[in-house]
């Protein structure tokens, strides 16, 4: 089993609607955890990713 990678694109910074990083999408939670989790545990973090990308680039409202 291969290890997965990190997501991270060294655009690091929180939004303050969503909480999750504005380059790689995923929570400070995911984001401090990720060294410990298994390999499933990222696998599934990653799946959740294109979605939450989609999401932040749609128009918020009263924008």
């Amino acid at each position: 089993m291969t290890a997965i990678e990190s997501p991270c694109v060294k655009l690091c910074r929180i939004d303050s609607e969503s909480d999750l990083c504005l380059g790689c999408h995923r929570t400070l939670a995911e984001i401090a955890a990720w060294g410990r989790m298994t390999p499933q545990a990222r696998a599934a973090v990653m799946a959740q990713l294109p979605a939450r990308q989609l999401a932040s680039d749609r128009p918020r409202r009263g924008s």
